[in-house]
């Protein structure tokens, strides 16, 4: 089964003025990992951790017009120098892709990682609530600034190694 989503017309025009297509083909659980290697004594301590959030996703091809996206997210929550839990979830999506040029790179790098937050952000709640603590709910993620960040940071490096040449 296949949800179409269609893009609006300056995302998924091309050079030729013709529209893209873009459908998710599959969204799943890649790999979940989670840990609290100091229960049950850290559930008595005062609740007040620092979490440490790290979002990272890539993509890779894996047939003709069609994409795995991968949004990796780990959270640790510490009390002091200890480890409350630690939670990671991959969540991925398959998608087909064709048409869209230039595109395709923001496509992979923002478009898709908006789609699979929600479903990681899930999935992150329920283990930890599972795990026996507060519910974890993560602010929303702004994908598009990140994307933008990779790419100037891209650009930052090949101009510095242009540079050293």
């Amino acid at each position: 089964m296949s949800e179409q989503t269609p893009l609006n017309d300056n995302t998924a025009a091309t050079d030729n003025g013709t529209a893209g297509q873009f459908a998710i083909q599959k969204i799943y659980v890649k790999d979940v990992s989670f840990e609290a290697p100091h229960a049950p004594v850290i559930f008595t301590e005062k609740w007040a951790p620092n979490i440490d959030l790290q979002l990272s996703s890539n993509s890779q091809a894996v047939g003709d017009n069609l994409f795995e996206v991968v949004l990796t997210i780990t959270a640790t929550a510490k009390l002091g120098d200890k480890t409350a839990f630690l939670v990671e979830v991959q969540q991925a999506g398959v998608f087909t892709i064709q048409g869209v040029g230039e595109n395709l790179g923001p496509l992979l790098g923002s478009f898709c990682p908006n789609i699979l937050f929600p479903y990681a952000r899930e999935a992150i709640s329920d283990l930890v609530t599972r795990g026996g603590f507060p519910q974890l709910l993560l602010a929303p993620v702004n994908f598009d600034a990140l994307y933008a960040q990779h790419m100037q940071r891209q650009q930052s490096q090949a101009t510095a190694q242009e540079t050293a040449h």
